[in-house]
């Protein structure tokens, strides 16, 4: 694996530059920053998420007066999901000390992971960044729950064998990978390749250049061409609309293109039209309104004009609820966090162990109003991502609904790459602050 530009030392230099005194939080609140990107070309992907966020933040402040009494200091940061702009953003954000930190990049995340350490602030890189991270014995800063993208590469194979009659079934097939040409598109290659030379097919990769995002033509010829029997999308923003209906207009089944938990939006299925009902994406969580948790929302913030949200319709749909889930993952680890050091204020240290302890069941999702909407997870010392099952939603014309069973990732695969991709990313980095002892020596 690649060594990434920031190194330990940069890092360690980031950390003790000296920076003007930011003023202090008031008592008895907990920084959140976001880093959004509501402008740009991903910018379709990016508000939603960003709306679904904040709002369920606002949301436990109106209804709670914030986690536990505690109020939940918000403020954005706009990126346009530049990875330069990411990096200003966190380090004009650092110094007032947030408890966590959401990249939403994969390119800033990787930019940012030898920042954690040693400014000791957890990264929550929810279902996105380098895949590697899941493992807590050599990046216990960094959490990226409730499944990493070889997971999801790992479900896209077993998808198949299930639609094909069983993984024997899958030798002589062809999978075509459309992914963006940046880091984010690029992680799901590796289990891919492997799983290809374990169960026989073979795998297309079609890259999309940034620029090209809204003009995939020749891509799709290559397609047309190759005729692969399932397409795997792993594109964002603007991409994601664009093979829609490059797929409707090449005449590839809707039904076999199927796209990463991130290629799910609403807008993405409804750039096809009334023909593309039937296009698939990976998820973890329900879509709709139908949950108390969204009715609070709406009660506590949409009713009360404290929401971005432009239009009220958008509240339920997929990338928002998105948005939802992952600032539930944060609030919950600083509830626990309160819970395991009896403090009222805890700081980023504090929220690392409660992420690294997290244990949201079933009985807490309905306490929390998500019955239904998402499955328990769990995260560890070592496991700093639970590698948790995921469903396939299928686009019905009007919204996505759920047309599978929960499907399990393949962890006899995933997990060994994981560990041997993070002890070559930590060996690639000089000086990689490991932890003092491993997760197995710890009581």
């Amino acid at each position: 694996m690649k060594a990434f530009k920031w190194t330990i030392a940069a890092a360690l230099a980031a950390g003790f530059a000296a920076a003007a005194p930011m003023p202090a939080q008031a008592q008895d609140t907990v920084f959140i920053p976001l880093l959004t990107y509501r402008t740009g070309p991903f910018a379709s992907s990016g508000i939603p998420i960003a709306d679904g966020m904040r709002d369920y933040l606002e949301m436990i402040n109106q209804r709670d007066g914030g986690i536990n009494g505690v109020k939940v200091v918000i403020e954005e940061c706009e990126t346009g999901y530049d990875t330069k702009k990411g990096v200003e953003c966190y380090d004009s954000l650092r110094g007032r000390s947030p408890v966590v930190v959401n990249p939403y990049s994969t390119g800033i995340t990787l930019q940012l992971i030898p920042r954690a350490a040693v400014d000791r602030i957890p990264m929550l890189s929810m279902a996105y960044g380098l895949s590697a991270s899941a493992d807590g014995n050599i990046f216990p800063w960094i959490f990226n729950p409730p499944a990493t993208y070889w997971d999801g590469a790992s479900v896209m194979v077993s998808y198949m064998a299930q639609r094909e009659g069983g993984f024997e079934k899958l030798r002589g097939k062809t999978l075509g990978l459309i992914h963006l040409d940046a880091p984010y598109g690029k992680e799901p290659i590796p289990v891919l390749q492997a799983m290809a030379e374990k169960y026989g097919f073979t795998l297309k990769l079609y890259p999309v250049a940034a620029a090209d995002m809204q003009n995939q033509s020749a891509i799709w010829l290559n397609i047309r061409r190759d005729r692969p029997d399932y397409i795997y999308n792993q594109g964002w923003g603007a991409m994601n609309p664009t093979a829609v209906r490059e797929a409707i207009r090449n005449n590839f089944p809707i039904d076999k293109v199927v796209g990463v938990w991130w290629a799910g939006g609403d807008d993405d299925a409804r750039a096809g039209g009334a023909q593309a009902a039937g296009y698939r994406s990976l998820s973890f969580h329900a879509a709709g309104t139908n949950f108390p948790v969204i009715q609070d929302i709406l009660r506590h913030v949409a009713d009360k004009n404290l929401s971005r949200v432009a239009n009220r319709e958008r509240i339920g749909e997929n990338l928002y609820n998105r948005g939802v889930y992952n600032s539930m993952l944060m609030v919950e680890a600083i509830r626990h966090a309160q819970q395991l050091t009896g403090k009222k204020v805890v700081t980023g240290e504090d929220v690392r162990r409660g992420f690294e302890t997290l244990n949201i069941t079933e009985a807490r999702l309905k306490e929390i109003g998500m019955e239904g909407f998402a499955a328990p997870v769990r995260l560890n010392c070592a496991d700093h991502n639970g590698h948790n099952n995921v469903f396939v939603a299928r686009w019905d014309g009007q919204r996505y609904v759920r047309d599978t069973d929960w499907i399990s990732p393949i962890r006899d695969v995933v997990r060994p790459l994981i560990e041997d991709a993070a002890k070559k990313y930590a060996e690639a980095n000089a000086g990689w602050p490991r932890r003092t002892e491993t997760c197995d020596q710890r009581s």
